[in-house]
């Protein structure tokens, strides 16, 4: 299936991820030499051995790597001094992006599976413009497609057009598999490199302890970045009556003027919200859920530059 020139929030284009690229700027996700983001910390923490980008000279200090000792200035000033050096500042990025039947709904503006592309989008366009190498998984069902991590637009390009066509894929006859990020997460802990920055956007129902295991397991070597993605009706329902679902041939009836169904069906969703904000605080990682109910760009905005006003209509 060929993907259209326009989306009306239910299915994913193309040409609307490539222009995704021009909406970097409105969100600091990287640091630049004015301004430093609050992802600097996954960018530039836990020095995975000596970085090699030489910093600064200084004079030696007690616990310094003698290794490092700059004999040359020693001998000149008489006084031992030492090398400093940044970190690594080129890392791979790896954005894990679900597309899967179970996000192929919305009440909001769009539906859970546009949001999550555009969000895969704009990430892989800010961290190309960093000049780091971009790479991600497309995962789904019964599928998952792999770009390895490469500092050239094709490669972001390849990873864009294999995610419209999942996306364009999507149907409500699809048979949702609950442990498809658990696979996922296998797989990269498999092809990822130690020190990468691994990027997971994925419905927020998707957290099994399966997942939370491998993501325990990813984040010994790999720095994270979460972004569950959800919809209104995921964590409250309306007074509307009596409400029919249908999937895969079977029927439910729920009467939502019951006050007792709504609490419990809000109690289940307020669990999954507690469920991924203490396995962020677990590992130390930083969590930005994203909803349906407002477009993806200004809650990024929200998140990583809140003094920065909102951009006028």
């Amino acid at each position: 299936m060929s993907p259209v020139n326009a989306s009306d929030g239910t299915r994913v284009t193309l040409s609307e991820l490539i222009e995704m690229r021009h909406r970097v700027r409105e969100v600091q996700l990287f640091s630049t030499p004015s301004q430093r983001s609050p992802l600097i910390g996954l960018h530039h923490s836990k020095l995975r051995g000596r970085g090699v980008d030489f910093d600064q000279v200084r004079v030696y200090q007690s616990g310094d790597d003698v290794r490092t000792i700059d004999w040359r200035v020693t001998a000149r000033t008489q006084e031992p001094h030492t090398k400093l050096f940044h970190e690594e500042r080129e890392r791979p990025i790896f954005i894990m992006v679900e597309q899967s039947c179970r996000l192929f709904f919305g009440s909001g503006l769009m539906f859970k599976s546009v949001l999550a592309a555009q969000a895969a989008s704009l990430i892989g366009w800010a961290a190309l413009g960093h000049n780091d190498r971009v790479g991600g998984l497309v995962f789904g069902d019964n599928e998952h497609y792999e770009i390895k991590p490469r500092r050239s637009k094709q490669s972001l390009l390849q990873l864009l057009n294999r995610l419209v066509r999942v996306n364009q894929g999507l149907n409500t006859e699809q048979r949702p598999q609950s442990d498809a990020l658990d696979m996922a997460l296998r797989r990269a802990r498999e092809v990822l490199r130690p020190g990468s920055l691994v990027i997971v956007i994925c419905d927020e129902r998707a957290l099994t302890e399966g997942a939370e295991q491998q993501l325990s397991l990813l984040s010994r070597h790999c720095d994270l970045l979460l972004l569950p993605v959800s919809d209104p009706l995921d964590h409250a329902l309306p007074a509307a009556g009596l409400l029919r679902f249908t999937e895969q041939g079977a029927q439910l009836e729920l009467d939502t003027l019951n006050f007792d169904l709504r609490q419990a069906y809000k109690a289940q969703a307020e669990d999954r919200r507690g469920r991924w904000e203490l396995l962020a605080q677990k590992l130390r990682v930083l969590l930005m859920p994203l909803n349906t109910q407002s477009e993806m760009v200004e809650q990024l905005r929200e998140y990583l530059n809140p003094q920065r006003p909102a951009k006028k209509q």
